[in-house]
C-alpha cells in the first residue's frame, strides 16, 4: 500500500483482504493465550509476546504510516523509549542525547540508566554532537519537536553524523505524528511515539510505538518479553480504532493551533508564543523544510509569571487543565508542575520554560470557541 496517502494507510494498511462474512471492524479479542500445536513450528502465540493477529495488524499499519520495515506497539511511550535504548546499549555503554527532552526521558537517562551502567552525555541539539562521541557510544537520541518549548532541532545533520559513525539515530516524534513528518525520510533510523497522545487521540489509552528496521524491532520485542510492558488487548483495539481518524484530527489541530498562535502573539497579556508555524519562531525554516504541518501544540508565556499563569488556567471553561496531549479535547498545563516537575528551576529556565509558561494541546473544537475561552481567561491579565 506504499502508493496510498497517510489517511488511507491509517484506515486500511495491514487489514486482511475483503471477504464475505469477514467483520469490517477488527474484532476485540481479549484472550491472553491461543491454541498451539503440541510442538509448534513457529513462535508460541501469546498476547504478552505481541504476536496475535491483532498485534500484527496494528504493527503493519504503524510501519506503513512511518514508512519503516517494522513496528511494535507497547504499553506506554516510556516503555517504547526504554526498550529501544536497551536494544542498543548495556553496561559500559554511552549515549549522546539532546539536552532538550521530555522530563520523563531525562529522568530515565540521568537516574535509571546509570544504575545499569549506561552513561549519557547531553548536548545542545544544534551543537557539537561529534565532540560528545566516545568509542563506546551506541546511539544518538533527540526529540523533534521538543516538549514543551516546540523547538525544532534539525535532525538531518545529526542523521548524517550517525550514518558516518555507523550509529543509530533515535527520535521521539510524538508531537509531529507521521501525518506531519516521517522521520525516516530525513535519515532517522528509529522512530518513537507515545501513542497515548495523537495516535490514540481520545485520552482513553496508554501505549507506545517503536518503528524502524526489522532487526531493531525484533530486538525490542525480545526485551518486551523479558521486561513485560505489553499492550493489553483493549488498549490495542482502541489504538487501532484511533489511528483511523489520525489524519483528519491532525489536519484540524494543525490549522486551529496556528490560528490561535497568531492571535496570541498580538495579545497584550502574552509575553511570548512558541509555535513552529510562526515566522518569528527560531526554527521556523527547519520546520517548514521537514514538516507537512506544524502540529497541534503551542506554548505561551503569560505576563505576570507563574501566579498569573495559574489564574489563567483557573478561568478556562472549555479548555481542560490536565497533563498529556493529543486528544480531541483541548488541554492546558504548566510543565513546571507536570512533565518537567523533576527539573530544578535553573534547568527549566535553561530549557526555555520561563515563569508563566503554559502548554496548550489543541483539540478539534471550533476555533471561535477556543479563542473566546482564551480571551476570557486572559482578559484580567491584560489590565
Amino acid at each position: 500500500m506504499n502508493r496510498h496517502g497517510p489517511s488511507t494507510l491509517a484506515v486500511h494498511a495491514g487489514a486482511p483482504a475483503h471477504a464475505p462474512g469477514r467483520p469490517l471492524v477488527t474484532p476485540l479479542v481479549s484472550s491472553s493465550t491461543f491454541y498451539n500445536a503440541p510442538e509448534p513450528e513457529g513462535e508460541v502465540l501469546y498476547a504478552r509476546y505481541a504476536n496475535s493477529d491483532a498485534h500484527r495488524l496494528l504493527a503493519a499499519r504503524l510501519a506503513a504510516l512511518e514508512g519503516t520495515d517494522a513496528a511494535l506497539a507497547v504499553g506506554s511511550g516510556m516503555a517504547a523509549i526504554s526498550l529501544t535504548i536497551l536494544s542498543f546499549a548495556g553496561a559500559g555503554d554511552h549515549i549522546v542525547a539532546a539536552d532538550s527532552l521530555y522530563g520523563g526521558t531525562r529522568t530515565l537517562l540521568t537516574r535509571e540508566l546509570p544504575r545499569l551502567g549506561i552513561e549519557t552525555t547531553f548536548v545542545d541539539p544544534a551543537g557539537r554532537w561529534r565532540d560528545a562521541l566516545r568509542p563506546n557510544t551506541r546511539l544518538l537520541y533527540m526529540e523533534v519537536p521538543v516538549n514543551p518549548t516546540l523547538r525544532v532541532p534539525d535532525p538531518r545533520p545529526v542523521a548524517a553524523l550517525a550514518r558516518e559513525r555507523g550509529l543509530p539515530l533515535v527520535v521521539d516524534a510524538t508531537f509531529a505524528t507521521p501525518i506531519n513528518w516521517r522521520p525516516v525520510e530525513d535519515g532517522v533510523d528509529v522512530v518513537i511515539h507515545s501513542a497515548t497522545k495523537y495516535m490514540g487521540g481520545h485520552s482513553d489509552l496508554i501505549a507506545g510505538v517503536i518503528a524502524g528496521p526489522e532487526a531493531v524491532v525484533d530486538q525490542a520485542r525480545e526485551r518486551l518479553k523479558a521486561f513485560g510492558p505489553s499492550l493489553d488487548p483493549h488498549a490495542l483495539w482502541l489504538l487501532e480504532r484511533g489511528l483511523k481518524t489520525l489524519a483528519l484530527r491532525v489536519e484540524r489541530q494543525n490549522a486551529t493551533s496556528l490560528a490561535l498562535a497568531r492571535w496570541l502573539a498580538d495579545h497584550p497579556a502574552v509575553a511570548a508564543v512558541h509555535h513552529p508555524g510562526l515566522a518569528s519562531h527560531p526554527d521556523h525554516a527547519v520546520a517548514a523544510a521537514i514538516f507537512r504541518g506544524f502540529g497541534g501544540m503551542l506554548s505561551f508565556v503569560v505576563r505576570g509569571g507563574d501566579e498569573a499563569a495559574r489564574a489563567v488556567l483557573g478561568r478556562f471553561a472549555l479548555i481542560a487543565v490536565a497533563p498529556s496531549l493529543g486528544g480531541v479535547e483541548s488541554l492546558a498545563s504548566m510543565p513546571r508542575y507536570t512533565s518537567h516537575v523533576a527539573l530544578t528551576p535553573e534547568q527549566r529556565a535553561a530549557g526555555g520554560i520561563d515563569d508563566g509558561f503554559i502548554r496548550l494541546s489543541i483539540g478539534i473544537e471550533d476555533l471561535p470557541d477556543l479563542r473566546e475561552d482564551l480571551e476570557r481567561a486572559l482578559a484580567p491579565e491584560a489590565r
